[in-house]
This record gives C-alpha cells, structure tokens and sequence, in this order.
C-alpha cells in the first residue's frame, strides 16, 4: 500500500521532534499503522532552517496555505499555534477535504465547536491528542479508554511552568518573583508568563477535557481562572504545616446543579499521588463511577513526548482514513446530535472548602470575632493554627481550614471579615479539594 502523505506546518520545537520521531521509528510506525506515513511537504516561514532538517527528504515550502490548499497531502499536521491564521488554516484544511492532527489547545478551546462541526459535515477527522498534558494519552484515555463510566470528575496539574514554580516555592523556600526567574533561566517560562502563570493555558486544557468528560460544547470563555501569582511563601509553608501543598488544578465537576469548570490553586492533601506530581510533570485525576479514580502522569510538553501524541495521532487517522465516518469515534467522545446544554456554572454557586489566611492584632476576642463571623455565613471551621507573635510583634497570623460552603457565601463572610477592626489588610483565601 503506498504511503499516505502528510504536510507539516510549522517545524519549530514540536514540529522537529515530530519530523525526528516519525523518521527514526518508521518500520514500528509502519507495522502499527499498517501503511509507511511520510511528511512529504513542509511549511515554515524560515525555510533555511527547515531545509536543514528535513535534508531534502521532504519539499520546503514558506506558505502554508499552498499546503492545505493543494491535493498533494491528505493529512495536514498544524503545529503553528496561536489563534487567527491556524484557524484559517485548520478551516481551509478541512474545506479541501484533508484531515488534520492538531496540539492546539488554545485554538479548539475558543473555536473547537465550529472546527468540529465543519469537520462533521465534511466527513474528515480533527485528531488533537497533543493539545492536552504533552505525551500523555489524556484524551484517549478520556474519550475511549473511559467510554463505559459516567465521568464524575477530572482534576489536573496540565501546566508544567505554574508546577514548577510551586515546586521550587516548596523545595527551597522561595518567593513567587525568583521561582519565576528560574523557570525562565531554564527555558520553562516565557518571557511574557501570563497563560502560564495567571491559569490561561490550563483553562484552554480544561476546557477540552470538560467538553470530552460530559458530553458538552466548548465553554472556554465560562471557565473560572485565578493564578499563582499572589501565593506567598508562608502559605506553601503553612499549607505544608496542615498536611496539604498547593497545586494550580483544573477541575470540572458534574453536579446536580450543573457543570463545575475552573482552574486555581488548589490545597491537595499531601498523602495523594497527585500532590508529589513535581517540577515539570503533569498529573490528571479521572474519577469514573465504575473504574473510580484513574491517575495519568507524564511530561506535558517538550519536544519529543508532544511529538508522541502528534505521531500516535497520526497512526490513528491513517488507520480509520478508510472508515465510514459515520463509525469514527465522535470527535467530542458523544455523538455530536447527542452533546448535552447542561450549564457551566459560575464560581459563586461553586462549593469548595477553603483555606484562609488572615493577619490580626495580637489582642482577646479577635479569634470569636472570625468565628462568629463566618458561623453567620454559614460556614463551619475544620482546623485552625494561630502562629505565635514575633517579641515586640503586636500582629499575628491566623490560618483557618472551613469546611465545604458554597463561594457565594464565603464572599460575603471574608468581606465582613475583613471590615472587623482587629483584621489588618486582605484574606487570602486558598480553595481546597480532597479529591477522594
């Protein structure tokens, strides 16, 4: 059977390593696939270098277009990233009838419903294992391995730069401003962290694993956000004091009320698995009401393991390119006629427990005072350490661990908390999930 042909746009950091892996293991790809894949065009707007790394074993071309466009490729690999002209690329691939393979989370997060459903009408395959968690097979996981469970809950470390930071904060003991210098030194951060650090880049991620999970159209724009960027050392240590170390999750939750979608710091106990993902790696909790809590972990960007998903995509397309469209798996793991308007709910119907944070006048009563205030709330404590004052110090802090209460009304106690005269400055409050 000859060689199904694939045009390549991009050749950066993941485009090289999917060149380099499709290359150097081509006789397993092959036995896999049952048919040779080969990259038999290349787009790149720096064609010098892409010449030097396809060594004329592939044509080089500087207009991407000119690629979806034509009829030499039925597979169109987009490795541009972004939002605008990978859309138009995506669209204009799937318009030419060509399938296309994709690790461009931020691209079907805010447009995977029109992509998909162009797709569809098509009859061409959107594959995008790669746009979540690097190499590891999330979203197979998800959108097959899972097929039988009612999915109850997904909870993610899906950004390794935000990981980092919280490790090194951990490890050594440091503030948030030099973790985010060493992540950059290392070539983890950009230079403009923004997606990474204020939780961007996990809620694209998110977004695609909820939509997979319940059956739902993409909702990026009703994903809840907070960052890392205000945590301090002495809440890493104080949470570590507790039993608990603090994680940036994505979590979607089906409940009774609706769809939970939302990505923040997150207090983990310290005993789970997911709690000791460190560094750079990613860690996704998937709670199935048969299987119960399935754990994936692994490098979630980088070169090679990205370059995995795209080739393991790749093999996938090649071997259902023959199928009646009508028996592939649903891009969106339900048949699009069966996906569900269930609402995402906004952050203040959300119930969490939470950790909170407050600086106070070293005098009697104030501790009553908090107490009162949040009973009124109708929230009830579960821990609570008060730190000794420094000599000469007349300010303490006081750190409270409250059961689950829903945020509406933790709003409104932290408010009245913070109005009290014997509270000095803001709350900080820190969500905190068990996930059991």
């Amino acid at each position: 059977m000859k060689p199904i042909n694939v045009g390549l746009l991009g050749i950066g950091i993941v485009g090289g390593g999917t060149w380099d892996v499709l290359n150097r293991n081509a006789d397993e790809i092959q036995r896999r696939a049952g048919r040779a894949i080969r990259i038999s065009v290349v787009a790149d707007k720096d064609r010098a270098k892409a010449d030097s790394i396809v060594k004329g074993k592939a044509k080089v071309v500087a207009d991407a277009f000119e690629v979806v466009r034509g009829s030499e490729v039925e597979i169109v690999v987009e490795l541009i990233g972004g939002y605008t002209v990978a859309k138009d690329l995506v669209m204009e691939a799937i318009g030419h009838g060509k399938h296309v393979v994709t690790a461009n989370k931020a691209l079907l997060a805010t447009h995977g419903n029109e992509i998909f459903a162009a797709a569809q009408k098509k009859g061409v395959m959107v594959a995008f294992e790669a746009a979540v968690a690097g190499g590891v097979p999330i979203i197979k996981a998800v959108r097959e391995g899972l097929t039988a469970n009612r999915i109850e809950w997904i909870a993610g470390i899906i950004n390794g730069t935000s990981n980092f930071i919280l490790s090194e904060m951990r490890d050594k003991g440091i503030a948030f401003a030099e973790a985010l210098k060493d992540a950059q030194a290392r070539g983890y951060a950009e230079a403009d962290p923004t997606f990474d650090i204020e939780g961007v880049d996990a809620a694209h991620k998110l977004t695609i694993l909820s939509a997979l999970a319940f059956g739902i159209p993409m909702q990026f724009e009703k994903c809840f956000r907070e960052g890392i960027q205000k945590l301090t050392k002495a809440d890493i240590r104080y949470a570590e004091e507790l039993g608990y170390r603090i994680k940036l999750l994505g979590i979607t939750k089906k409940t009774n009320q609706g769809i939970e979608l939302r990505v923040h710091p997150t207090l983990v106990p310290a005993r789970r698995l997911i709690a000791n993902v460190e560094g750079v790696m990613n860690g996704i909790l998937v709670k199935g009401d048969a299987v119960g809590p399935t754990l994936y972990y692994g490098a979630g960007a980088g070169s090679q393991p990205t370059a995995s998903a795209v080739v393991a995509d790749l093999v996938d397309v090649t071997r259902l390119i023959t199928a009646d469209p009508e028996q592939r798996v649903p891009h969106l793991a339900f048949q699009p006629d069966q996906l569900s308007s269930e609402r995402v709910l906004g952050m203040e119907e959300v119930e969490t427990a939470c950790y909170l944070r407050m600086r106070v006048q070293d005098k009697p009563g104030v501790l009553a005072d908090i107490a009162r205030t949040l009973a009124d709330g109708r929230i009830s404590i579960e821990a609570m350490v008060q730190k000794e004052p420094g000599e000469g110090e007349p300010q303490v802090d006081i750190v409270l661990l409250t059961n689950r209460a829903i945020e509406r009304d933790v709003n409104r106690a932290i408010a009245r908390i913070e109005k009290l005269p014997t509270v000095v400055g803001a709350v900080t409050r820190i969500r905190l999930e068990q996930l059991l």
